[in-house]
């Protein structure tokens, strides 16, 4: 039987990247899109064509209120499409970007960003629990930035740096389901991610390439293979780990 798995923000960037590699492997996906629906549509019909099955829902990661019905309407979709109750992995991928140093940041950037990266993150694995298939898999995706330190990402990080945390406590709390919880935490990606820096501004490339071991920057099939990769029996006793994808960034 195939699998299923659960990707938020997975029109673009890593999301998307992720969603493909899963289906190359023979993984059904379900994705959701905040704005961009043509783009979710289009990675459906990519995953549609290498034989696996793919929905996408609208959804924002950061509308707490919405995710009750969400979560209804998730539960109708996997009954009439796969005839199951429940799906077997998580990806809590979808975030934004926002630069700004702590004297200027404000209160509406801030709560936007905590709202996304971290309570979002939480109410939306609390409203799927119901629905996540025992001996499952959870990943959250964190961060380089809260292990190395840039100035003008201290909320972005410190949100993520929560996701760290809490992905401990859903790995004790859920262990007894045989549910395994882990953090993957990308260094710097050339997506369009923050409104592109890393990948167009020749800049902020080169700093991150030079403090990167490997002499890059990373690209999304650097990220979307690995979480592939953890989300099979082949890392079934990884659990409760923050495991950094960066090429060696800041080391």
């Amino acid at each position: 039987m195939s699998t299923i798995t659960l990707i938020t923000g997975a029109s673009r960037g890593l999301g998307r990247n992720t969603a493909l590699s899963i289906a190359r492997r023979g993984g059904d996906v379900v994705l959701t899109y905040q704005s961009r629906r043509e783009d979710a549509l289009a990675v459906v019909a990519e995953i549609e064509a290498m034989g696996r099955k793919a929905l996408a829902f609208r959804l924002d990661s950061g509308d707490v209120a919405a995710f009750p019905a969400f979560a209804g309407e998730l539960r109708a979709a996997l009954r009439a499409t796969w005839g199951r109750d429940s799906f077997d992995h998580l990806v809590n991928n979808a975030g934004h970007g926002d630069y700004a140093l702590i004297a200027e940041t404000t209160e509406a950037q801030f709560d936007a960003l905590v709202n996304v990266h971290f309570k979002g993150v939480y109410f939306l694995t609390q409203a799927l629990l119901p629905l996540i298939a025992d001996g499952g898999r959870i990943v959250n995706l964190s961060s380089g930035l809260t292990r190395t330190s840039h100035p003008g990402y201290a909320a972005y990080a410190a949100a993520k740096g929560a996701v760290e945390v809490l992905t401990r406590y859903l790995a004790k709390e859920l262990g007894a389901r045989g549910i395994a919880v882990n953090t993957v935490a990308p260094g710097a990606i050339e997506t369009d991610f923050g409104g592109g820096a890393v990948r167009d501004n020749p800049d902020i490339n080169r700093i991150f390439a030079g403090l990167t071991a490997l002499g890059r920057v990373g690209v999304p099939d650097d990220i979307g293979p690995m979480i592939a990769s953890l989300l099979t029996q082949d890392n079934r006793w990884v659990n409760a780990q923050r495991i950094e994808v960066s090429g060696g960034q800041g080391i």
